[in-house]
């Protein structure tokens, strides 16, 4: 499969990240669901993406320098996998994964996409469960020298045979649940591991022969940023898109450092290839923060800034609002067809 045809124009949708953190639930996914397909799908805002830990039972239980609880109640199946809490996702009680989720976004005319974290589970390197379809065992698969900085639940995955099968065997799990769209974090960042600045560009490699060995389509997002420019050409070999900066919010010097970045990055863009501004913090944001969620700290003009500076870029763009509660405002900016009409220009004639 050519994996630029997975994303001919820059992706389009909805995350459900800068509202909801880790604790969006079914419920709330299919409303946003709703939204965009009424709204917006006209528009080419396609993609819903449940973002970080959805495996989480006890997510936004615990409220102290980061949101992620380390080691907390996750769903794991027999072979080192993670899958949707039940009590957040009920659809997946009957052990059907994300498949009656993916399948109820699709019957809306969208896409459906998952955020995952680098690496295996470190509760199952701890545990050897079996890799799912072959004779390794989980431990065999880990790497414990390689621990993301923010959330340690998982092992890097070592390039190996063993490695590589379960990174198959994961993949292949996301695509019988009917995922489009795959966000894999602690992956592209440059500064978070000094001592090995690139620790994910084998994994990088790994997700995309597994997504390959599929035969399904799914667009591949690495994050966070900022992703090096020095290795544009490996994340255009073998993703879709790349975070060029870390978490992007509503914060004007934020907003002002993207201008250079997107002039760093510029001449990379092209088919199927996107560095990446992240999430548009548009609308009502911060709900599932434990603080209250706000409106947009930017200005009416900063938020027009940033939406012209996004589509010239030609970004990605995904909506970070609680969709249901939008205003007339920020629906003006997602429904603007002269400034959207940018991101499907013709690539060879940069």
């Amino acid at each position: 499969m050519d994996k630029n045809k997975f994303a001919v124009t820059p992706p389009m949708g909805w995350n459900s990240y800068d509202y909801y953190d880790t604790t969006v639930n079914e419920q709330q996914v299919k409303d946003n669901a709703d939204f965009l397909a009424a709204n917006l799908k006209q528009y080419g805002w396609e993609y819903v993406v449940v973002d970080i830990e959805w495996y989480s039972n006890d997510a936004g239980t615990q409220r102290k320098e980061f949101q992620y609880i380390p080691f907390g109640d996750d769903e794991i199946d027999q072979w080192g996998r993670f899958q949707p809490s039940p009590h957040r996702f009920p659809s997946s009680a009957d052990g059907s994964g994300f498949t009656g989720l993916a399948e109820y976004v699709h019957g809306l005319g969208l896409k459906f996409g998952i955020h995952i974290m680098r690496g295996i589970p470190r509760v199952a390197a701890e545990r050897h469960l079996p890799v799912y379809g072959t004779e390794y065992t989980a431990d065999m698969v880990a790497d414990p020298s390689s621990i993301c900085g923010w959330n340690p639940d998982m092992y890097g995955v070592r390039n190996t045979q063993a490695g590589q099968a379960y990174y198959d065997g994961l993949i292949a799990m996301y695509a019988s649940w009917g995922v489009d769209f795959i966000k894999c974090d602690d992956i592209c960042d440059s500064w978070m591991y000094p001592d090995d600045r690139f620790s994910g560009w084998h994994e990088t490699e790994m997700l995309y022969k597994a997504i390959q060995k599929t035969n399904r389509p799914i667009v591949l997002s690495l994050s966070p940023g900022p992703a090096h420019v020095d290795r544009a050409w490996q994340y255009c070999k073998y993703a879709n898109m790349w975070r060029i900066t870390d978490d992007f919010w509503d914060n004007w010097e934020l907003l002002k450092n993207m201008f250079w970045r997107c002039e760093l990055w510029q001449d990379h863009v092209k088919e199927g290839c996107y560095p990446d501004c992240d999430m548009l913090p548009l609308g009502k944001v911060g709900g599932g923060f434990g603080h209250g969620e706000w409106d947009c700290r930017f200005t009416k003009e900063e938020q027009k800034t940033m939406m012209t500076l996004w589509c010239m870029f030609r970004s990605p763009l995904m909506a970070g609002a609680e969709l249901t509660k939008m205003d007339d405002f920020t629906m003006s900016l997602l429904t603007n067809r002269e400034l959207l009409s940018l991101l499907g220009e013709d690539f060879r004639g940069k």
